[in-house]
């Protein structure tokens, strides 16, 4: 009785949900609006270093490929970036800060959306997602990593190199969207360990299901690589095999936690 008259004092209505959700989004979003800043403040040394350095030859991943696979060995393309509009630097300069500040406070973002709907799990349940913001973190950061270093360099030699004959030149905003579309989604796709995990916990998946639908996740992780990727037979190798060895990941993820949802 003690309980249910506790449980009840701890019962929040709609707008008191509203408010304390209000509160974490803004946190969440002065700690974009702060690493957006600083990133902002540093212009040259974020273009040159960041943005724009899977463009010159001296890009980690050349470097490391022409080292130790010669035979993959590539060098960036040469094209010019150019801008259309009056205001096309400074708004891609916005928004290309907008989007590293998100990616650096991704940990404190999902902190805060992680507080915000734990209080109303099962004390069982917040126990067995102990860590999340942890792991979640490192899976997201590893995916635009991946993102960074393998998919882009790969697919901005492929798609700068492809030529009908055209001059080759691009617009700054165009450049900078693509490298977005190679970062941020993969960084969203690397969470599908976690996704597996909680979906096998409330008994959704199981490891027997996602075994007999091998064939068909494999088909469906070539279509996400074409998507997130260029038409190119290597790159979108490079982003399918990791998404495969995540399937696999998830599948032995699901079996150690199918015996915990058995009654």
């Amino acid at each position: 009785m003690a309980n249910q008259v506790k449980s009840k004092e701890n019962e929040m209505n709609f707008f008191e949900h509203l408010e304390v959700l209000r509160w974490h989004i803004i946190r969440s979003l002065l700690a974009v609006v702060f690493f957006a800043v600083l990133v902002f403040l540093f212009k040259d040394f974020v273009f040159r270093h960041i943005i724009l350095a899977p463009k010159y030859d001296d890009f980690f991943t050349y470097k490391l490929v022409c080292t130790y696979v010669p035979s993959l060995c590539m060098k960036p393309p040469a094209f010019m970036l150019i801008t259309r509009e009056l205001g096309e630097e400074f708004f891609v300069h916005l928004k290309s800060s907008f989007w590293i500040g998100l990616i650096v406070a991704f940990p404190y973002v999902f902190y805060e959306f992680w507080k915000f709907i734990k209080p109303g799990l099962y004390k069982k349940e917040q126990k067995a997602a102990r860590g999340i913001v942890l792991v979640c973190s490192i899976l997201f950061m590893m995916g635009v990593l991946f993102g960074y270093f393998i998919i882009s360099p790969f697919a901005i030699n492929f798609l700068g190199n492809y030529s009908v004959g055209a001059t080759k030149t691009t617009t700054l905003s165009s450049y900078v969207s693509y490298m977005t579309m190679f970062t941020i989604p993969a960084g969203v796709v690397f969470e599908l360990p976690i996704v597996v995990y909680f979906l096998a916990k409330i008994g959704l998946i199981t490891a027997e299901f996602m075994r007999t639908y091998r064939k068909h996740a494999v088909v469906l992780i070539l279509i996400l690589a074409a998507i997130f990727t260029p038409p190119d037979v290597i790159t979108q190798f490079l982003i399918g095999i990791p998404l495969f060895i995540l399937y696999e990941l998830s599948i032995h993820i699901a079996k150690r936690v199918q015996p915990k949802t058995k009654p």
